[in-house]
């Protein structure tokens, strides 16, 4: 089925998507085969997707913001769209499903995720720990909406679900990265005993 381009008729935005993914994944499959995060080198991707590297300059400024668009793909997982009967379902459960959504997306990636991680809680890059905590926040305020919390912004339910949250979230990743069941079901279960 044609692309439909009619707010965009050259096509130019979804080339750029398209360039984006082909980095990021190309980034992702070098880190596999060097078996570290850290020793993808963004010359090796370039030459790889056979461009210049000043293009992977056009849509990363380092390796940290290709990191960062790993990540978005999990949120976006995160947000996508449930089930017709996903309101019907209690909050935990709701929580449960935007979650595990997160970690499935992210799961073909899984030791890489954490050497991510590791790479930017490293004590010789302070400059990414700020980030970190928006970005945090960023994937908290997106849980609540894809979980249809009800409690609005600013009141203090909402403050007390946020660091509840936060504290499920944070716990959660912790076992996650260390995870190698199958189906990461230790991850699911710790999951489900937290939430309820």
């Amino acid at each position: 089925m044609p692309r439909d381009n009619t707010s965009d008729p050259s096509g130019t935005k979804s080339r750029s998507r398209d360039m984006r993914a082909a980095i990021l994944d190309a980034a992702l499959d070098l880190a596999e085969e060097k078996g570290q995060w850290t020793a993808v080198r963004l010359h090796d991707v370039a030459d790889r997707l056979r461009i210049p590297p000043a293009q992977v300059l056009d849509y990363y400024r380092d390796l940290d913001s290709v990191a960062d668009a790993w990540f978005l793909r999990g949120l976006k997982a995160m947000v996508a769209p449930k089930s017709a009967d996903f309101v019907r379902h209690p909050a935990w459960r709701r929580i449960e499903i935007c979650l595990l959504a997160w970690f499935d997306a992210l799961a073909p990636h899984q030791e890489v995720t954490a050497q991510m991680l590791r790479g930017k809680l490293h004590l010789s890059h302070p400059h990414h720990w700020g980030p970190m905590i928006f970005n945090l926040s960023r994937v908290i305020h997106w849980l609540r909406e894809a979980a249809q919390l009800p409690a609005p912004y600013g009141t203090r339910r909402a403050s007390m679900e946020e660091i509840t949250l936060t504290a499920v979230f944070l716990a959660t990743l912790l076992i996650w990265t260390r995870d190698d069941s199958i189906g990461q079901e230790c991850t699911r279960t710790f999951l489900r005993r937290q939430l309820r």
